[in-house]
This record gives structure tokens, C-alpha cells and sequence, in this order.
């Protein structure tokens, strides 16, 4: 059968042979036995309502043992046999281009070199799942093969729900992933449910398939790690020579190395698992590895001396790291950590003191001794961090839970107050003020035909495009446009591709619609030759003092306005980044096919999209929201936000002293 046939086919009309788990690539590791024996029972019934009845058997023994053996049923004979990777949008049997667009994504999202654990149908984050099984997959891929303009797939945590009636303006696909009532969002909850094959845990962008390979992530570290030195080091100073410290090659991609080497500083990111390191250096996202602690000190007094811009990554792990620092007197000028914490008993975290085997057999033997293991880390970790802080190191946590988990531990992470944090997160400090609050966020885009040449054509659109608005910029964005400038004059340069021709830069309302516009028409007179897909999911609330930060309202406003607006699919998650029962994010996908209907759809969406978030931010009464929804508001008389009346602190101290 040739590549459209078998998309086509959904589930094979003849049971396929069995198959065994690759050994060369990554794969998760086994998940809790946490199912009495009736839910393993109602497991693997489960399971087998994707196949016909004659299979039953066969199937069950052999789901059995997966969900013994793994903690979970990914159905591996059910994999297809094809190549797994973004192909140019014309060679998806589809019956409109955006269901072929979102064909493309999903196999982005499942390519072997962007993928975390691809046969287990995890992108990243070491449980951000696209589907919770193959069957799942390849329903959902025939689902989108017979979709029609008038039609909507609607999936439920991977399983495809079905096709709908709907109309052209509806999305063609709406996406939820682990939307549990809140009494059920706790870890053990997502370990009993998704064993249970009912729900799954999609992270941000790999459950509505919008990841873009270790690229997306790279641009919002880049511009984390510039303003990180940027608080730390004088005005005329540069981060040559100076030290970023880290962890986590695997689940969060080979993000902080190549952001770290764009910075220009000395990058040091640990990383437990020897196959993701060595495949984040084979795709040139890291310079050097190094596996000894002694090699790892001599090589970072070099580089300090040298003051070279260099990203090395240590096999093994980060405590280690900080601890041995500490001990030798060496500077960490910014440190952070990025690790998956937000699963942290499941793979997320690596605790010192174990290999990477012994870690992934005592979580599965023993979960509780494994949780205790976790935890003496975290303390060792946090303690080491202080030490340093108190040398000069400037530390924020980059949104994965690290303070969160290491306060759960006793760990001296919390402000006097006992309710915040001594250290700030990245949004706090970094994008929140200088991007969240003016409307700035993660704007990707996917060139559809597969051609470099399309990508590098969009590219410089996408510059001349900010060149454009920054004249006019006011004071307060001026630095934020240029970092995106110089960013996107030089992202050929940097080699960021893997997987799909995509590109990511943050941009604000006006940035975002104009950027669209100007691909828009690119595609109408044929300077790029095939569609374009953009994305961009909403994120982080932790520097909204208004008390509001764990209400979810804005993302489910998002997905809704975004769904009528003009939206090709929406998602909404529970988790997030942040881990389960933690945040809730919601996301969009648009195509662009050059056409009228697109610019009207885009136009509407993408104001929308942005202003929501700063307008929530403005009611909050953050500064740069403000400024930027009065911005708005000049910019279109139709948009009508309730601002809030500030309160003159005097006026409370008098009554509370």
C-alpha cells in the first residue's frame, strides 16, 4: 500500500505482525503499577473497542503484557511501518488543505528527531503526549484524510471523538487534553487515568499537535537568558566568559545550549540520560560532551579564562555540577534548571546518588522509595543553589515546578512571608515585564511545501515586517523588537530546524496580524509557494499580583473566542509545563493559504488572541498591559476594555497601619 492508501485505511483491515520496541531510540520509562485488577481489566476493554472482535484475543495478551511491562498500552504492532516525518502538504490525501496542514504537524510532532519518545507517542517534557496509542493515531489521520470544509474532528485526550456537521468558519479541528474536574487532577490521578487509557497529559504544544522541534522552545530561553545577564552584568559587559548553569537535555529538547551559545556565554547543561545528550550533540544543538566531573571543572576554568562562548553538555547530574562548583570556588553567573519536574516521580527528575537504569527501575519497583530519592535531591539541590546565590548567582526558575517541588521537600526556597518564593520565575522577572504584559508571545510558523527556500523567504518578510513597526515603536518595546530583529536575521544562521521547515519569534497584537498579513499575501502572488500554518499558544500568569494568577478563565476565552474568530484548530490543556492540576494553557493553529477569507479570518483572530491576555493583565493592573491595551484602544476605536481605577497606597496604610 502506498503512503496516502495506508492514511486513508485507519486501522488495517488485517492484523498486522507483532512488533518489539526499538532499542536505538529513547523510550519512557515504565510507569506506576498504580490499576487494581478490575481496572486492568477495564484497561484492556478499553483498548480493544478500536479492533474488530475476531482479534480480541491475540490482542489482550498482548496488551496485557504491555501494560504490565510499560505501566501503559501504546499498541506498538499498530505503529505504521512509514517513515514518521512533516512531508510537503500536497502528499496528505486530504479533501482540504487544512486538515492536510494538521496531518503534517501531527507527524512533526511524532518524527524520530524532534520526538522524546516517539514509539510511546511522547514529543517532550517526558509525558507530553500527541496520542495516548496507535490506534489513536492512525484513526484520527483517516479522520482527517475524509474531513470535508463543512466538518469537525473533535478529540478527546488522543482519541478521536468524530467527525461533526459544522460550517467553513468552524474550526476543523478542536482539541482538549486531560480536562479533569478539579478534585481529580492530582499526579496519581493523570498515573490511574492514563493507564486506564481515558485521558493524557498533552504539555502545550505536542497534544494539539503545534510542536515545531527544540527551535520553539530556544527563542523564549534566548530571550530569558540575554535579560537574565542583562540584570546581572553591568551595561558595557558582555556574557562572554560568564556561566549559565542548567539541566535537562531530554525532556525540554536541546533548548538551553544552543539559546546559551546565541547569548554568547558559557552554557553548562547536565543531562542524565547519555542517548538524549548524545543526540542533542549529533544534531549540533550542544558543542562538547564531557562524562567526568574532574574534565567538566578543567574544561569550564578554560573557558572562563578564555572567556569563550561555548555549551557543554555533562553526562550526569546537575547537583553534582552545582555542588563541585561550590566547592571550587567558581562562579555561576545565572543558573536555572529544566528539568520536567512538573512529572517528577515518573522521569522527570533524575535524583543524585542513582544512574540513569537504576532510576527508571526503582520508579517502577519502587515508587514510594524512589519519591524519598527525589526528594533528599531536590533539598541537596536547593541547598547548593543558596550557597551560590550567596556568591552573586542570579537563579530564576524557568516555569517547570523546580520551587514548587522543592518547597513540597522542606527545601529553603520561600520568601519570609512563607507564601512566595525567594527566587523569582522567569516571568516574574524576565518575560512577564518585558513581553507577557505588552502582548508579546510565542508566534510560530510552519512552511507547509517543505522548502528551505520558503522558510528563508519568510524570514526576511518577517524582518522587514518589525523594521517596519519598530519606527514607530514606543520606548518601552523598543529592546524587545530588536532582540526579535537580530533574532530573525540570524536564525538560518543558528541552524535551528529540525524536523519541519518552522520558524518562531515573539511578537505582539500589531506584529503578529502584520507578519500574517504579509505571509498572506506572499502565498496569493507565489513569492512562497505553498500555505503557511502559524501557532501560538498562550502561556504564564505568575506575574499577576491581582490574586488571580490560578484562575483559568482567559485560556478557556481564548480557545472559545479563538474557535469563532477564524481559528483552523484550537486546544486547551490541563497541565501545561507547569505539571497536572497546575495551569491550564490553551493554543490556536491557523493556515494561511493567500487567499481573502484567510487575511479576514487572521485579522480578527490574531487581534483577539493577544488583546485578551493583555487586557486580563491591565485588569490585574500591570504597567506595560496598560500601556499596551490604551495602545490598542487608540489603534481601534471598537475595542472597549474596563480598566481598572488605581487605589493610592496611603489610603490602605491608614487603615491597615
Amino acid at each position: 500500500m502506498t503512503f496516502k492508501d495506508q492514511l486513508i485505511q485507519g486501522i488495517p483491515t488485517d492484523l498486522p505482525p507483532k512488533k518489539k520496541r526499538d532499542s536505538s531510540i529513547s523510550h519512557a520509562p515504565k510507569r506506576k503499577d498504580i490499576l487494581s485488577l478490575e481496572e486492568k481489566k477495564l484497561a484492556l476493554r478499553n483498548s480493544l473497542r478500536y479492533f474488530p472482535k475476531k482479534w480480541h484475543e491475540e490482542l489482550a495478551a498482548e496488551f496485557f503484557e504491555e501494560l504490565e511491562a510499560f505501566g501503559r498500552i501504546y499498541m506498538y504492532r499498530f505503529q505504521p511501518d512509514y517513515p514518521m516525518f512533516a512531508r510537503a502538504i500536497q502528499e496528505y490525501p486530504a479533501k482540504t488543505q487544512q486538515a492536510s496542514a494538521i496531518m503534517l504537524m501531527i507527524q512533526n510532532n511524532l518524527d524520530p528527531a524532534v520526538a522524546q519518545h516517539p514509539q510511546e507517542l511522547i514529543t517532550y517534557g517526558g509525558n507530553g503526549a500527541v496520542f495516548q496509542n496507535w490506534a489513536q493515531y492512525l484513526l484520527t489521520m483517516k479522520f482527517l484524510a475524509e474531513m470535508t470544509e463543512s466538518q469537525t474532528l473533535h478529540i478527546y485526550s488522543g482519541h478521536p471523538m468524530g467527525l461533526f456537521p459544522s460550517s467553513p468558519d468552524a474550526p476543523r479541528v478542536v482539541v482538549t487534553n486531560g480536562m479533569m474536574i478539579p478534585n481529580y487532577s492530582k499526579s496519581d490521578d493523570w498515573e490511574r487515568f492514563n493507564a486506564l487509557g481515558v485521558t493524557q497529559y498533552g504539555q502545550m504544544t505536542a497534544g494539539s499537535y503545534m510542536y515545531i522541534g527544540p527551535q520553539g522552545i530556544v527563542h523564549g530561553t534566548t530571550i530569558t537568558v540575554m535579560n537574565a545577564f542583562r540584570r546581572k552584568l553591568q551595561s558595557n559587559q558582555k556574557p562572554k566568559g560568564k556561566i549559565f548553569l542548567t539541566s535537562g537535555l531530554g525532556g525540554m529538547s536541546g533548548a538551553q545550549p544552543k539559546a546559551g551559545n546565541i547569548a554568547g556565554c558559557i552554557t553548562i547543561c547536565a543531562e542524565v540520560n547519555p542517548a538524549a545528550a548524545r543526540k542533542r550533540h549529533s544534531q549540533g544543538w550542544v558543542d562538547e560532551l564531557i562524562e567526568n566531573i574532574e574534565d567538566l571543572v578543567s574544561r569550564v576554568r578554560k573557558a572562563k579564562s578564555q572567556e569563550e562562548i561555548v555549551s557543554i553538555a555533562f553526562l550526569g547530574n546537575v547537583v553534582d555540577v552545582w555542588e563541585r562548583l561550590d566547592q571550587e570556588n567558581i562562579l555561576v553567573e545565572i543558573g536555572s534548571d529544566q528539568t520536567s519536574l512538573h512529572n517528577p516521580w515518573s522521569g522527570g527528575y533524575y535524583p543524585v546518588g542513582l544512574s540513569f537504569e537504576e532510576s527508571n527501575q526503582m520508579m517502577a519497583e519502587n515508587p514510594n522509595g524512589f519519591k524519598v530519592k527525589v526528594q533528599e535531591s531536590l533539598l541537596r539541590q536547593s541547598a547548593s543553589i543558596n550557597r551560590h546565590v550567596a556568591k552573586g548567582t542570579y537563579f530564576f526558575d524557568y516555569g517547570n515546578a523546580f520551587l514548587l517541588e522543592a518547597s513540597r521537600t522542606g527545601a529553603d526556597v520561600m520568601a519570609e512571608n512563607g507564601i512566595d518564593f525567594k527566587y523569582p520565575s522567569y516571568v516574574q522577572d524576565i518575560l512577564g515585564p518585558i513581553c507577557f504584559d505588552y502582548g508579546f508571545g510565542p508566534f510560530r510558523w510552519v512552511c507547509t511545501s517543505a522548502d528551505a527556500k520558503d522558510l528563508r523567504k519568510s524570514d526576511q518578510i518577517a524582518a522587514r515586517v518589525l523594521k517596519e513597526i519598530i519606527q514607530t515603536a514606543s520606548a518601552s518595546i523598543q529592546q524587545q523588537m530588536q532582540d526579535n530583529i537580530t533574532w530573525i536575521e540570524e536564525a538560518e544562521k543558528n541552524k535551528l530546524v529540525v524536523g519541519s521547515q518552522a520558524r518562531i519569534l515573539y511578537a505582539d497584537a500589531e506584529g503578529r496580524a502584520k507578519i500574517a498579513k504579509a505571509f498572506n499575501d506572499a502565498i496569493n502572488s507565489g513569492e512562497i509557494t505553498a500555505p503557511i500554518g502559524t501557532d501560538s499558544p498562550y502561556r504564564e500568569t505568575s506575574n499577576i499580583y491581582d490574586g488571580s494568577k490560578f484562575t483559568a478563565d482567559m485560556a478557556i476565552h481564548n480557545v472559545i473566542g479563538d474557535s469563532f474568530r477564524g481559528a483552523t484548530w484550537v486546544s486547551i490543556h490541563n497541565g501545561g509545563g507547569v505539571g497536572w492540576g497546575e495551569v491550564i494553557n490553551g493554543g490556536f493553529g491557523m493556515l494561511l493559504d493567500g487567499s481573502a477569507e484567510a487575511e479576514r479570518k487572521l485579522k480578527s483572530m490574531l487581534f483577539y488572541d493577544v488583546n485578551n491576555g493583555i487586557a486580563r493583565r491591565a485588569w490585574a493592573r500591570n504597567t506595560g498591559s496598560l500601556e499596551a491595551i490604551q495602545r490598542e484602544m487608540d489603534r481601534r476605536p471598537d475595542l472597549k476594555i474596563t480598566l481598572p481605577n488605581l487605589v493610592n497606597d496611603e489610603i490602605l496604610e491608614k487603615l491597615f497601619g
